[in-house]
């Protein structure tokens, strides 16, 4: 192992271990709190642009497999850890995580104190940073000061398909047309296991190409960065709403409440993990959930982080009534939102993931089932 670096925009420096692919990696660091999904975590589209802290202590114990792939790549840009496995324990394992970030060029750094670094980034928030070995302290630092902030960037550019991909259900309740802004694998399965064929097409695909394929629904995926540079997509949406069902989640939230005339914010160091509470208005159920996200929507005001226990809030838009249908337990940020009169409903956190297992996966139902009707 060789010496490593993490120098912080801010002038901070943590020390560890240089364990991946040899190199430099900047992005924004962010932390994690999932205990174990770190594949389907770092081959998640959303962390395109950033460098991933794990809280849990100890990671890659079960290895890697291909079944866990949510993409055909790692997008996280860079990977940190405080103990990083060095065998995997596991039947499924088909090889060790360090092997896996290797071959897959990501620069990764063990030995890290990522309580202290989390604890940096939950008071002084997410920022941009240089992870690498071999480098001058000084030099390090003044690379992550001149790095680009999270804001303002189209980074589903990066990561979205550039052709329409079929993929036929066995049974036939309908098609879904799915926005890919970075959409994992686990979603279009969440579809076409429910018999629901999937279209799946590039970010910038306008509202009339849509149309022309003539779904019985559509799908607004995850994908990572700034929503408000996504201009083509947030105009697409718009042309549909109204036309066809649609619903979101992640990225795709804050993209139909964009379309809706609603506006989003940064949140200061985001939702990154498989333990938020959420909270559904209309039955008070609380579900756990996945999230990763660095970007909420703000509803009337409502929704901004510490409103926790507010109403559920509401306001008319060009669509009809625009009304919140889910708050984060935590700090109390919107994670969902409905408009009715037009079939239009999106949720921050990510129901196929089912870190309760299941606490939020029956949200496909309920759209399927919409889907479903319309074909019918």
């Amino acid at each position: 192992m060789r010496p490593g670096l993490l120098a912080l925009a801010d002038g901070t420096v943590f020390r560890g271990s240089s364990v991946g692919a040899q190199g430099f990696a900047t992005g924004e660091v962010v932390f994690n709190t999932a205990m174990t999904g770190y594949q389907e975590i770092i081959t998640d589209p959303s962390y395109a642009g950033q460098l991933i802290t794990f809280t849990s202590p100890h990671i890659g114990n079960y290895g890697t497999t291909g079944l866990d792939e949510q993409h055909d790549a790692v997008h996280a840009r860079g990977v940190i850890v405080r103990s990083l496995a060095r065998r995997s324990s596991s039947w499924r394992s088909e090889r060790s995580l360090v092997d896996y970030l290797t071959a897959s060029g990501v620069v990764t750094l063990s030995d890290v104190d990522t309580r202290r670094l989390t604890r940096h980034i939950v008071h002084h928030g997410s920022m941009p940073a240089v992870l690498g070995s071999d480098v001058d302290e000084g030099e390090l630092v003044d690379m992550a000061r001149t790095a680009p902030t999270m804001d303002g960037q189209n980074l589903v550019a990066t990561v979205t398909t550039d052709r329409f991909l079929h993929i036929a259900a066995e049974g036939d309740r309908g098609t879904v047309v799915v926005y890919d802004f970075g959409v994992k694998r686990d979603i279009v399965t969440a579809f076409t296991s429910r018999d629901v064929s999937v279209i799946v097409v590039p970010a910038t695909t306008s509202a009339a190409e849509v149309l022309a394929l003539a779904p019985d629904g559509v799908f607004l995926s995850n994908g990572p960065g700034d929503p408000e540079p996504l201009v083509e997509p947030i105009a697409a949406v718009r042309g549909l709403l109204g036309v066809v069902p649609i619903f979101g989640i992640c990225l795709g939230h804050q993209i139909l409440g964009l379309a809706l005339g609603l506006s989003t914010y940064k949140l200061p160091f985001g939702h990154h993990g498989g333990n938020h509470p959420v909270r559904r208005f209309g039955d008070a159920t609380v579900a756990i959930t996945a999230q990763n996200h660095g970007f909420a929507v703000n509803l009337n005001g409502v929704g901004l982080a510490g409103s926790l226990g507010s109403a559920p809030a509401s306001i008319e838009t060009d669509f009809g009534t625009v009304t919140a249908t889910h708050e984060n337990l935590n700090d109390g940020t919107n994670e969902g939102l409905a408009c009715r009169a037009i079939n239009a409903s999106a949720v921050q956190f990510h129901p196929e993931a089912a870190p309760g297992p299941r606490d939020a996966v029956g949200l496909f139902d309920e759209f399927t089932a919409l889907v479903g009707g319309v074909h019918a």
